[in-house]
């Protein structure tokens, strides 16, 4: 009985990792997208986040399963409450890449006002947050999962960053605006990403330490 629960447990790392994969996937296609003003890989973004959802689905059934056919006790439980905790916020990361693909759509045709520097910089710094978080949560490793929630400040640094170059965007020429409204959003959406990674690492500490790591 117990080696099919851990043949069980091997196989929902094996899907949230092919899970976080696909996550870094839609991360990279949206930057791609926004930076190059593809509309086409956008559109294909868009298609692509169901492929998200479907693994969040197929995540879920089998945490269902575990729960309901092993009765897992302590550490096997904390660690198949977190796996569902976390699919929901990899799932939103998700819906936010499509967020951003569909302002590129919005946005194409229509020369940036401002170069994009920081925005491709949070982009790569939310998805190595999402590959560690995932990394962390199979090799039941702590300090990876700290260091994520630490890098939630570089995040965050470069998000005011981008708010601040917008806003002078704006004071220059207030013809600008509508367009540097829009590059706030999808900032706000990377922002976003960085803190539903957050929230992902923070339910790795729980299912190591039985604590979130805001309850530490």
């Amino acid at each position: 009985m117990r080696n099919k629960f851990e043949e069980q447990l091997s196989l929902l790392n094996d899907m949230l990792i092919e899970m976080g994969s696909l996550i870094e996937t839609a991360i990279d296609m949206a930057t791609r997208a926004l930076k190059e003003q593809d509309i086409e890989l956008a559109k294909k973004l868009i298609v692509f986040e169901k492929e998200v959802d479907q693994q969040e689905k197929e995540i879920e059934a089998l945490c269902l399963k575990l729960l309901l056919q092993q009765q897992p006790v302590a550490k096997d439980l904390r660690l198949i409450s977190a796996a569902l905790k976390m699919i929901t916020d990899m799932e939103r990361i998700g819906d936010q890449a499509e967020d951003i693909a569909e302002i590129t759509i919005m946005l194409a045709g229509t020369p940036y006002v401002k170069k994009l520097e920081n925005i491709p910089k949070m982009a790569a710094a939310t998805a190595r947050m999402v590959t560690e978080a995932i990394d962390a949560f199979v090799k039941k490793d702590l300090d990876l999962a700290l260091e994520v929630i630490k890098l939630d400040d570089v995040v965050d640094k470069l998000f005011d960053t981008v708010k601040f170059n917008l806003i002078e965007v704006i004071r220059a020429d207030s013809g600008n605006g509508e367009q540097a409204v829009d590059l706030l959003m999808v900032a706000k959406y990377f922002e976003r990403i960085g803190d539903h990674a957050v929230n992902i690492a923070e339910w790795v500490v729980f299912s190591i330490t039985g604590k979130h790591s805001r309850e530490a």
